[in-house]
């Protein structure tokens, strides 16, 4: 009986150390892509100031160790104060105030060909009769295998 108690100890011994050795050909992407608008065409920058009425080109530059999916631009009012966890330059704010008739954007694209890097390039018209204040500039980047990157800037529309 024990020698079939030590037959079995060593089978499942063996078969947990083939089950966990490592199978090099299967890739696991253990990286988030990264965007960044700190280069010279990077638009906007924190404080940046926007005009009603005018048409601006928002880039960010995105990357991945493996391959890009898509990417997403948010924009929306901060007339409460609210902040993001990724904000490194705080602008300073207006007063509280309600939203009448904010400004919202919110899109999401598909980037074909699953490259490793990638210059966002949107142009928006910003509408003449929305309020004018504090606004967050959102930018989000996905990776072929859902990883996820996010950055947010403070700029104000005036």
């Amino acid at each position: 009986m024990r020698s079939i108690l030590k037959y079995f100890n060593l089978l499942f011994i063996a078969l947990f150390i083939i089950s966990c050795s490592s199978d090099d050909s299967v890739d696991i992407d253990e990286q988030k892509p990264t965007i960044s608008i700190n280069y010279n065409e990077g638009f906007p920058q924190a404080c940046e100031q926007l005009v009603r009425g005018e048409t601006y080109t928002f880039k960010a530059q995105v990357s991945d160790n493996l391959a890009l999916a898509s990417y997403s631009l948010d924009l929306h009012h901060n007339f409460d104060h609210h902040t993001h966890d990724d904000q490194d330059v705080y602008c300073e704010t207006e007063p509280i105030k309600a939203a009448v008739n904010p400004f919202i954007y919110m899109e999401s694209f598909s980037i074909e060909n699953a490259p490793t890097s990638y210059e966002i390039n949107i142009v928006i018209t910003i509408p003449n009769d929305i309020d004018t204040g504090d606004y967050h500039c959102a930018y989000s980047v996905t990776d072929e295998t859902g990883w996820q990157s996010r950055t947010s800037i403070d700029i104000k529309i005036i």
